[in-house]
């Protein structure tokens, strides 16, 4: 009887295994879709194109695999003791899993689904959303408004900075030059619902979210009472940009983005990511695990209850030269400094990073990144502390496909309290990633 349901298993799983194989002989065609391979590099919100028939609807299967190989050292003042195995091998392989759905003429629907990340070793849905660049209702007064406008609605990643078009997400680092993403990385799913305008290269962007990571029907409780609760308020975010191909091989794009919300108490705007980071156990402590400490080298302000952020972005590429700034000031604070009445922290990022393509089909790049984080990280009654790195990368996309990349890395820490496993901290080393992306 075992033998029996261990073949009927078996036989399960090459037939799930199979379809996707036989679904990428022939993808269907998905309209104002963000390609998942080398052709997505340096795309941000998808272009509007409305010459687009429906014959029916399609589905397509997508995925993105990345499997590192680390050699990093960390040190700090001696004052906590940092983990002490650290050592150079492989990490588990992360793939992330797509699915995109051509419903109706100018309307798709993408679900997401992270198959296996360094926070979550199970599979777990990311999220997924409704995208609308025509409507099914005729007239004059919808064609007209829908040449120009596109609406997001779903639970998904939200449209704030330019960033999150080129960090690494799970399995899918593929657009991404670098290893890890910000230090202080901005990114969030919620509930929301996004409207876009764009013609002639100008973009503007409006929207409103749920605040949150997850949703719930429960009126939010205060710290410490089982009785009392405290008011929850949606987030407002928008976009201004400007892209434009001004020759053949000169492009300028410029952005400017907000997030704001007044009372959430589980904002995770600098900590919506579970996936995890992509450098491993660095400057963690002595009992750290994998899971229990997936964000290893990167600082969440914890701007939980009250955050105001402001996210400029440039973006040049002339010929093979590609470079790509952020400016980023963002202050708020938790619950507990609200009740304490203290005014709100406030944390400043800077990156910029330099690129440069080579070869006929651009195929091969080196770069290079740099990225400083300064601000009240950890109280507002303490001084200011900094993080800064740098970061020296290579990559080769051996097809459209299949990405090798590597980076040397070196970040510091900058006046922490010496009680502070931060305090004197740095890590640097090796990372490389081969990764696949269709």
């Amino acid at each position: 009887m075992r033998t029996l349901i261990t073949q009927m298993r078996n036989v399960a799983v090459i037939g799930l295994l199979s379809m996707p194989i036989a679904t990428i002989a022939q993808q269907a065609q998905i309209d104002n879709l963000r390609a998942y391979d080398k052709t997505g590099v340096n795309v941000f919100e998808t272009p509007k194109v409305l010459d687009t028939k429906f014959d029916g609807l399609k589905v397509r299967i997508g995925a993105g695999f990345t499997q590192p190989f680390q050699s990093l050292s960390h040190e700090n003042s001696g004052a906590v003791k940092l983990y002490p195995r650290l050592a150079s091998g492989f990490a588990i392989a992360q793939a992330n899993l797509y699915t995109d759905v051509q419903l109706a003429d100018g309307i798709r629907l993408n679900l997401t689904t992270y198959l296996s990340s360094r926070h979550h070793n199970e599979s777990w849905v990311k999220g997924g959303y409704i995208q609308m660049d025509k409507v099914p209702f005729k007239g004059e007064f919808w064609d007209k408004i829908m040449k120009v406008a596109t609406v997001k609605v779903g639970h998904m990643e939200i449209n704030y900075g330019d960033m999150h078009f080129r960090r690494s997400d799970g399995g899918h680092a593929l657009y991404n030059p670098f290893i890890e993403n910000y230090i202080m990385d901005a990114f969030a799913t919620e509930v929301a619902a996004e409207v876009y305008l764009q013609k002639n290269g100008l973009l503007g962007m409006v929207a409103l979210s749920n605040g949150l990571i997850n949703g719930g029907f429960q009126k939010p409780l205060m710290p410490g009472s089982t009785t009392e609760t405290y008011k929850r308020s949606p987030s407002v975010y928008g976009k201004l940009a400007y892209d434009k191909k001004v020759q053949e091989k000169i492009r300028v794009r410029a952005s400017g983005s907000f997030y704001y919300n007044q009372s959430d108490g589980r904002s995770t705007l600098y900590g919506g990511d579970r996936t995890g980071s992509n450098y491993f156990y660095v400057t963690e402590a002595e009992a750290a695990t994998t899971t229990g400490n997936a964000f290893s080298g990167r600082v969440n302000p914890g701007f939980t209850n009250q955050v105001a952020s402001v996210q400029f972005n440039l973006f040049a590429k002339v010929h093979g030269l590609e470079v790509f700034g952020t400016l980023e000031n963002s202050k708020g604070g938790s619950y507990a400094e609200e009740v304490a009445n203290f005014d709100k922290r406030k944390a400043n990022q800077l990156a910029v990073e330099a690129v440069y393509r080579l070869g006929k089909n651009e195929n091969l790049f080196v770069g290079a990144k740099y990225n400083k984080v300064s601000g009240q990280m950890i109280s507002k009654v303490l001084d200011e502390q900094s993080i800064d790195r740098t970061a020296l990368a290579a990559g080769w996309f051996v097809t459209n496909n299949i990405l090798m990349k590597a980076e040397y890395v070196n970040q510091k820490y900058n006046d922490y309290p010496t009680a502070n496993i931060l305090a004197g901290a740095g890590f640097k080393g090796v990372v490389v990633q081969a990764i696949v992306g269709f």
